[in-house]
């Protein structure tokens, strides 16, 4: 096989992808691995009043429970809830959404979530924006992208209430990634292109854009973004693998040969056992076998 078409096919083709995504598209703007998706859902709890004794089993709240013991903290979370009134559910919710989505119950986690934002103030956007990020997410990770962009919508609307900035490009993202699962690419450029606003200096935001500018045929945008992207998170461990895997992969469809070789080498360099290093490896293994074939 042509050394470009097996590059094409072997980074587009997804026999597990869930029904009614787009296939041809690297995973990390499909999905996020699920404990990715936890820990976004820890690290960004929202600042709510601190729950009543009856749910608390550390001096960290029950939010750090989950780790230690989330099938425990997921029951006494449910009483907790059971018995909440007012305010005091969105905390309940909380603890009991991140429990549910460490062990992997993520439809449960989402309904958490949503319970959760909806007890919490009108007047709280941000709050309410944060959890409704992560009744997102949760949905996201259950493989439903069209239950998750209302909630996103949503989310994204309070985060603009709220004024805060931040929040509002990971939400972009999210409903970047929401969308492209639904096949609406052209929104999803536009969600990615509201994130980099937002997060200017955030290179998951500028790699996701390049993917999606690479999977649009528009490699001079891709370049660009990646170019961006290696800038500022080439040497993070979590995203630069994947930044050199997707420059690659990039320089490869632009018939930069050489550059792909050297974006693949340094992946395996940097991150040897990553699965992104695994799929660069693949990449390099074709490249020395066809290495006279031109696309």
């Amino acid at each position: 096989m042509p050394l470009l078409p097996f590059v094409l096919a072997t980074i587009g083709t997804y026999a597990n992808a869930p029904a009614g995504t787009v296939s041809q598209l690297p995973p990390e703007i499909l999905n996020r691995k699920e404990i990715e998706a936890t820990r976004a859902m820890r690290e960004g709890a929202p600042a709510v009043p601190e729950p009543s004794p009856a749910y608390t089993t550390s001096g960290g709240g029950c939010v750090d429970d989950m780790a230690a013991n989330p099938a425990t903290g997921a029951m006494a979370a449910q009483k907790a809830l059971d018995r909440a009134t007012g305010e005091a559910r969105v905390r309940a919710g909380l603890c009991l959404g991140v429990a549910l989505g460490a062990m992997d119950r993520w439809e449960e986690a989402r309904a958490a979530f949503v319970r959760a934002r909806d007890a919490a103030s009108p007047t709280d956007s941000a709050s309410r924006a944060r959890l409704g990020a992560m009744a997102g997410n949760a949905a996201l990770a259950a493989g439903s992208a069209s239950t998750a962009l209302p909630i996103l919508n949503v989310a994204a609307a309070d985060a603009g209430t709220a004024h805060n900035g931040d929040l509002a490009g990971t939400i972009a993202m999210d409903r970047a990634r929401a969308l492209v699962a639904l096949g609406q690419d052209a929104q999803a450029a536009t969600a990615l292109a509201d994130a980099r606003a937002a997060l200017p200096d955030n290179a998951q935001a500028w790699l996701l854009s390049a993917t999606l500018s690479r999977r649009q045929d528009r490699l001079g945008d891709a370049q660009a973004q990646i170019e961006r992207a290696a800038q500022l998170g080439g040497t993070d461990p979590d995203v630069g693998p994947q930044i050199g895997l997707e420059a690659g992969v990039i320089a490869m469809l632009a018939g930069r040969q050489e550059a792909a070789d050297k974006s693949w080498q340094s992946v395996v360099s940097a991150a040897p056992q990553s699965d992104a290093a695994k799929t660069a490896k693949g990449y390099l293994a074709q490249l020395a076998s066809g290495a006279s074939a031109r696309p």
